[in-house]
């Protein structure tokens, strides 16, 4: 009954007549994101934060959150006319989506795509509406050795499910838990790695990481490929949006599976991308015709999108109640708590109720207002794809400086302006070879609390590892954590039992 009353609380915040209006242009700019290839939640989110400055933390939080959820609808209208992921979760929607509007049957695959977003996304609110109290309360018992626990699970989490190369996976986080170490030790007050920089006397500011390596690094990326768009601009009328809803109905086993598999996938945290897919594959698997699957099956776009919506909403869950990010756009999210002055985690539940529960309804108001928008407006956004790049590469350009601008305004300084683009060129590096990001920017927001709660554990324990298995909730939580680990560890010693074996043929002696 308290989370009814505390939502009915929050609606009340998000209904205000702002927050309605930044609502609206927060899904407008993450509907234009995702129809963008390349850009992504994460960049646009990214890319903005540093224009919500002015504005009040409420307003500002629900404006991005609503980015990220246009982000997610956006994804659809160029996977399935143009067949080109929007975003990477989107790539499995192109499997049945595309074939689908081959066959004129765009509309009802768009109204099917956007349907199951918006149930998707649905359930994880209404899964953080009821358990995100709970976990809060649970979370205040938590002390120095279970919050490391917590955190080196997230981080064995992104290195175990993770879809690429183990290797690259944790090169990738060491390099931000490296960057984390940048600075002033807090505990010692020795400097470490500023290299004669008394700017970096305070680390290197996650804000102008996040937009150099998200938003310059893909502008870079985008201007070097020079994309092409070739489809036909589908319509949707309310005719076919009925018919789409009275057939996808029928398929309400394939919509509880997936958003079962998409809200796991996003508290674990797995992510969109692996949720889509799995989902995809568990339809095909349960259907009575999987020679189907392929061949513009509708089930093909319904699971995809419902997991990946259900995964990115559901992301946050983690973020709010321990302050531990779920995605790279949750990661970013909490950043910009932080730049806020508010500290994600139990004591938010307490300390800023009106905040928390406004957050939450405009979970139920963006996807909402969400799915109204891009059935409405979907032509226009697909009309954007037909545009030459020489015209589209001098807004690329507009955005480029307003990058600058917004990584000059943190600390007026150039200093972060010269910074932000050695991080684009590097997020560009990163791109070209293959290398994921999201485990970067994880390590770079968590690498400080990951290493005070270490060492605070560390000095409660006398220097004893055996704290982390001092209770039943610690222990089983980093068990979990080395269990994620052991497909990683498998991985290498066949990698590594691979090169011994072609070295023992390539040199008999």
């Amino acid at each position: 009954m308290d989370e009814i009353n505390n939502l009915a609380h929050g609606f009340s915040v998000a209904l205000t007549l702002p927050n309605l209006g930044f609502m609206l242009i927060g899904i407008t700019l993450g509907v234009l994101i995702g129809v963008l290839p390349g850009l992504g939640g994460a960049n646009g989110i990214a890319v903005l934060l540093p224009l919500t400055f002015s504005m009040n933390p409420r307003s500002a939080i629900i404006m991005l959150s609503c980015i990220y959820w246009g982000a997610l609808f956006g994804g659809a209208i160029t996977s399935i006319p143009f067949n080109i992921p929007g975003e990477p979760w989107s790539a499995a929607t192109t499997f049945d989506g595309h074939p689908m509007a081959q066959q004129g049957e765009a509309a009802q695959a768009l109204a099917a795509a956007f349907t199951s977003s918006f149930v998707g996304a649905l359930f994880a609110v209404l899964l953080i509406t009821f358990l995100a109290p709970w976990l809060a309360k649970f979370a205040l018992k938590f002390g120095p050795a279970e919050f490391f626990a917590v955190q080196l699970l997230t981080f064995c989490s992104f290195v175990g499910m993770s879809r690429e190369p183990p290797a690259k996976t944790i090169g990738s986080m060491m390099l931000g838990f490296a960057l984390a170490a940048v600075g002033l030790d807090s505990v010692t007050g020795q400097l470490r790695m500023i290299y004669g920089f008394p700017e970096l006397l305070k680390g290197f500011d996650f804000l102008i990481a996040v937009i150099g390596l998200f938003g310059i690094g893909e502008i870079l990326l985008t201007m070097g490929e020079g994309p092409a768009f070739k489809g036909k601009s589908p319509r949707i009328s309310f005719r076919v949006v009925l018919q789409t809803w009275g057939e996808i109905a029928r398929h309400w086993r394939t919509f509880l599976r997936s958003t079962a598999v998409g809200c796991w996938m996003g508290i674990t945290p797995g992510g969109a991308t692996p949720a889509s897919f799995m989902s995809y594959g568990m339809a095909r698997r349960f259907a009575p015709d999987p020679n189907t699957f392929g061949k513009a099956d509708i089930q093909g776009v319904i699971a995809p999108e419902t997991a990946a919506h259900a995964a990115g909403t559901s992301a946050l869950l983690p973020m709010l109640t321990l302050g531990i990010p779920g995605s790279p756009t949750a990661a970013v999210l909490l950043g910009g708590l932080m730049i806020w002055g508010l500290q994600p985690g139990p004591m938010l539940f307490v300390e800023h109720k009106d905040f928390v529960w406004g957050l939450i309804a405009s979970m139920y108001l963006g996807n909402l207002v969400g799915l109204v928008v891009v059935l409405t407006t979907m032509p226009w956004w697909a009309a954007l794809l037909r545009i030459p790049f020489a015209v589209i590469a001098p807004v690329i350009v507009v955005i480029c400086a307003i990058c600058a601008i917004g990584a000059y305004t943190v600390h007026s300084s150039m200093f972060d302006v010269v910074m932000m683009m050695v991080f684009g060129v590097l997020g560009y590096g990163f791109k070209k070879l293959k290398y994921p990001l999201a485990p970067l920017v994880l390590a770079l927001v968590l690498g400080d609390m990951a290493e005070a709660s270490f060492r605070q554990a560390m000095l409660g324990s006398q220097g004893s590892l055996s704290i982390f298995w001092s209770n039943p909730l610690v222990a089983n939580i980093t068990g979990l954590a080395l269990l994620l680990l052991s497909p990683t560890w498998g991985a290498l010693r066949r990698r590594a039992r691979g090169r011994e074996y072609n070295a023992a043929v390539q040199d008999p002696a």
